[in-house]
Formats: structure tokens, C-alpha cells, sequence
């Protein structure tokens, strides 16, 4: 079939919508019409290089939509199921998987090599095969991805706002309550206030924390943070001690989750610094892949038993977490159209990631 799709051609490019073939799906897949798509950082990430994929390449990881087709021995889903996709397989067999850690899934190694699972292309335009970001490709109106890569929900939930728990939401959240391990009464810090870090605010809330400190230099998002849980913001890191250090009587807090656009090595020491004694730092941002330096004290993190953590998608589950967070959706206890700044088509993508740039955005999201 023809569809249309938003495609990158090389680092530093502009994303180009245009008409590409979609093959049907093969064994284990389906075809999904999607409804909506967010605009992450990640996808941003391929565009800088920070992110190292093969070109040309259709972006977008965070989407939900609709089964239009199954693929053969697929049995989980039928045509029709309202679906969100997940940028990371789960097989349910490997030895991550049977762990509970299914972020890890053995499935997720080619990821960002392009290609199906199975090493074949779906997509293809101008005589060539085109990859799909995490095996999915949400810049697109339809896609084709593994069944490993949906969860099915229920009717009823709208799908534009389902497609956050794709991505952002599930990873904001779980950073706070699976990665950080926060507790009732507990104290958070929350780095970075965008389509991650708003959602760890959220987590942190639902974990009972007593104190969630948002930090951003960007005052709309110091101000929707405390719209999303925050008990406090700050602009800058010195001012968020100072802060949580009154807070805590000097204990500092009990985790800090660090959700900057990109993390920096520069950024370890200062997020060190706002935890107490076995407190915990969560690294949830991308880095540079090239960068393999950080700066910390090492004699700190020895004798007040600190922890440096890295979460790749909240740690979470999806199969488990995303059915549930849409629950507590629907319960009014966790937030999501309050999470969508603006929407855009499909041809206003680039814009949509310059008001990304710029910190205009929480959350983009794509309406088909």
C-alpha cells in the first residue's frame, strides 16, 4: 500500500514527508493505522547524531492507533484492537524478559539498525528500503512493527493520549517509581522538564513523595510542573539544594532523576550533590555517544553510599505498565492531555521540533 510518512535523510537534515510503499506484514507483525503520534527528544536525537542510526530513516517511536491487519501467527491482536506501540520488543522468552526486565529484551539489540526483525525492510521510497525508528516508524500514517511492539488496551481511551504511554509517560514514571525506587514520604528531584521529566514529576507524586523538586531554566515549565505534582521549582541546580536542603533539614533527597534534553558528564556531580546518604541518581536523559567522561566524587559516593543508576524506558514493563497507567488515567490520578502543548500534522513536524528546541513544548504530539 501507499502511505504517507515523514523521513530522514541524514544527521543535521530536516525531517521530509513524503509518499513511501509499505509492504504487509509478515509473520509475527501487523499492520496499525495510526491516530497519533508524540514528538520525543529521542527522534531528535537521530537528527543531531547523538543517536547513531542508519539513513534514510522514517522516525517516530511513540504512537498508538488501530490493528488494520495480522500478520500470519499472530494471535495476540485481531483487526480492529486499539493498540499503543512500544519502542521496545518483548519476546516474553529471554532470559531479561522472564526477569521482569523487559526493557532489556534480547529483541531490542537491532533496534536502531533499521530493519525488521527478521532483517527485511517494510518501508520504501525513491528505489531504497527505509528503516523505522525502535522497529516503528510513527511518522508515518501506517507502519507495520512486530506484535511484540503493541499492547492492546481498552476501548474507550482516546488514542491521542494513549500514544504518550508509548514513550514519555511510561519512561517518566517508571524513572520515578521503578528506577528511583521512591517511596511515600520520600524526597525526588526532578532535572529537566520535558516530555520525560513532566511525567516523572507525575511519578513521583503517585509514589507519595513529600517533596518533588522540578528543575528548568525555562519558566513555563517550572510553572506546568507544578500544575503536574512539583511541590517546588527552581531554575538552577544551586537553588534547588538550597532548597531541598531547607526542605530536609540538611538530608537532601531521597533520589534525583536526571531528564535534560542530553546528559552531560558535567551533570553527574551536581546531581551527586542534591542526594543524601544512599540516595539515588537515576540517568533516564541520552548522552553523547562519544562522550565517555563524567565528573563526580568518587569519595562521596563511598562513604554516603550513593547510587548512579541508568533507566532505559522507566525500567519498565510495558505489557504490565502501560494497560495500568491508562487506568489510573481514566481514575483521574494521572494526567495526560495536560501533558500536550500543541498538535500538529504531519507536514508541520519541523516546526513541531523547533518549538521543541526553542522550550516551547511539553509534549508535541502529531494528529493523523
Amino acid at each position: 500500500m501507499k502511505t504517507t510518512a515523514a523521513v530522514l535523510r541524514g544527521v543535521g537534515g530536516k525531517w521530509e514527508v513524503e509518499e513511501v510503499e509499505l509492504d504487509p506484514p509478515g509473520p509475527g507483525e501487523v499492520l496499525i493505522e495510526l491516530v497519533a503520534s508524540g514528538l520525543c527528544h529521542s527522534d531528535e536525537h537521530m537528527v543531531t547524531g547523538d543517536l547513531p542510526v542508519a539513513f534514510p530513516v522514517i522516525g517516530g517511536h511513540e504512537g498508538a492507533g488501530r490493528v488494520l491487519q495480522i500478520g500470519p501467527g499472530v494471535t495476540d491482536v485481531v483487526t480492529g484492537d486499539p493498540v499503543v506501540l512500544t519502542f521496545l520488543p518483548s519476546c516474553g522468552r529471554c532470559s531479561y524478559c522472564v526477569r521482569g526486565h523487559t526493557a532489556l529484551c534480547d529483541d531490542g539489540a537491532g533496534a536502531m539498525l533499521g530493519p525488521q526483525l527478521d532483517g527485511t525492510y517494510r518501508f520504501h521510497a525513491r528505489g531504497e528500503d527505509l528503516g523505522q525508528m525502535c522497529l516503528l516508524g510513527t511518522f508515518a500514517r501506517h507502519t507495520v512493527v512486530p506484535v511484540k511492539s503493541v499492547v492492546k488496551i481498552d476501548e474507550g481511551i482516546p488514542l491521542e493520549l494513549a500514544a504518550l504511554v508509548g514513550c514519555g509517560v511510561t519512561t517518566g514514571v517508571g524513572s520515578a517509581i521503578r528506577a528511583a525506587e521512591l517511596h511515600p514520604g520520600d524526597t525526588a528531584v526532578v532535572i529537566g522538564v520535558g516530555g520525560i521529566g513532566a511525567n516523572a514529576v507525575q511519578g513521583a507524586k503517585l509514589a507519595g513523595c513529600r517533596y518533588v523538586m522540578a528543575v528548568d531554566p525555562v519558566e513555563f515549565k517550572r510553572e506546568k510542573a507544578l500544575e503536574l505534582g512539583a511541590t517546588h521549582v527552581a531554575a538552577n541546580m544551586d537553588d534547588a539544594w538550597q532548597t531541598v536542603s531547607e526542605l530536609t533539614r540538611g538530608r537532601l533527597a531521597d533520589a534525583a532523576i536526571l531528564t535534560t534534553g542530553v546528559a552531560e558528564g558535567s551533570y553527574l556531580q551536581p546531581a551527586l550533590q542534591l542526594v543524601g546518604k544512599r540516595g539515588r541518581v537515576v540517568v533516564t536523559a541520552l548522552g553523547h555517544p562519544s562522550e565517555d567522561t563524567a565528573s563526580l566524587s568518587l569519595l562521596e559516593l563511598t562513604l554516603y553510599e550513593k547510587q548512579i543508576r541508568g533507566s532505559l524506558f522507566g525500567s519498565s514493563n510495558a505489557q504490565h505498565d502501560v494497560p495500568r497507567l491508562l487506568e489510573l488515567y481514566q481514575l483521574g490520578q494521572l494526567k495526560l492531555a495536560e501533558l500536550v502543548t500543541r498538535t500538529y500534522a504531519l507536514e508541520e513536524i519541523n516546526t513541531g521540533y523547533q518549538d521543541m528546541r526553542e522550550g516551547r513544548n511539553i509534549r508535541g504530539v502529531i494528529h493523523y
